[in-house]
């Protein structure tokens, strides 16, 4: 029987994650942001009213087996476009998915459909039922002076002064009600890696989603980022030890169980927030090579195993 796991995240941090997890179980459930405003999804976010699709196209190509159907629509799914033209940027699995959403209202149909196609394993769903936007609070440059307030998934992704605070807009998006038996029927539950703010931290600002992780049964395991000094992102100055307080910040009902992090990073801080916490600090190798700000699928998948069997 196969074990019931969800994931939370979004863009290359997730894809990476599910890459490894569909070794593992095929009952995974990957839920993803869908707060991007920039590029291809931007605009067609902006277009058509939908939500935007690139991450929920990284986690389809993502669940696709390795064999040859699934490696091959895997790598079309991903085709990006290059012309003079209106289509340049664009990914064709954003085109495929905006024209399934304008067929049928409902965007689980659109993505079961999809996944259906490419014979995925497992499911993908939006962490929620609309669009949303990020906001966020940036540290001000003096005492005395306000922090200056900026909205957008892109916008924070690339700010350059440090985050104070994060929120959603709408603060209580609807939640699926298939995310929420997702979670209440898993055994394991991932949050991690990916961009803090704008990947792995929504999933926990959204109020249902939130009560949902507080009251589970199921094991939390968060997965850090590499290095911060080799990430060239909103992170760039935010240290592990940073990240698990500031989602405990945002979310001190959400127990963690294990805190998975590369070996590379000092962890003398990681351990004394680890007993803070009272979770599991899991050391491995994960990093894609020394330096990258990657994650490894195979190391993943190795450490993964071993923690979940």
């Amino acid at each position: 029987m196969s074990t019931p796991i969800v994931a939370f995240g979004g863009g290359h941090g997730l894809a990476a994650m599910l890459s490894a997890l569909r070794d593992i179980s095929s009952e995974i459930t990957a839920v993803v942001t869908v707060a991007d405003n920039g590029g291809s999804s931007g605009q067609l976010r902006s277009e058509f009213g939908v939500m935007p699709p690139g991450d929920l196209r990284m986690a389809l190509s993502a669940l696709c087996s390795d064999d040859e159907w699934g490696s091959s629509w895997a790598q079309t799914l991903q085709h990006r476009f290059e012309s003079a033209g209106p289509l340049n940027g664009h990914a064709l699995g954003n085109l495929l998915l905006t024209a399934l959403w304008n067929l049928n209202n409902d965007p689980v149909v659109g993505l079961d459909k999809v996944g259906e196609l490419l014979r995925i394993v497992g499911r993908v769903l939006p962490m929620a039922a609309i669009p949303i936007e990020i906001e966020a609070t940036l540290k001000p440059l003096s005492s005395g002076q306000i922090g200056r307030v900026i909205r957008g998934q892109v916008e924070v992704a690339e700010a350059a002064s440090e985050v104070v605070s994060v929120r959603l807009i709408p603060d209580s998006p609807p939640v699926l009600s298939e995310v929420l038996e997702a979670i209440e029927k898993a055994e394991w539950i991932t949050i991690g890696p990916g961009s803090w703010y704008s990947s792995v931290l929504p999933h926990l600002l959204v109020p249902q989603i939130r009560t949902a992780l507080a009251t589970t049964n199921a094991k939390i395991v968060v997965f850090l980022n590499l290095d911060a000094r080799t990430i060239k992102d909103e992170a760039s100055a935010l240290s592990p030890e940073v990240q698990i307080e500031f989602l405990k910040t945002h979310a001190p009902e959400v127990k963690i169980d294990y805190l998975v992090a590369d070996n590379s990073i000092k962890t003398t801080g990681l351990e004394a927030i680890a007993r803070k916490y009272e979770a599991q600090l899991i050391l491995s190798d994960l990093a894609h090579h020394p330096g990258s700000d990657q994650h490894d699928r195979f190391k993943v998948l190795s450490t993964l195993k071993n923690l979940i069997g």
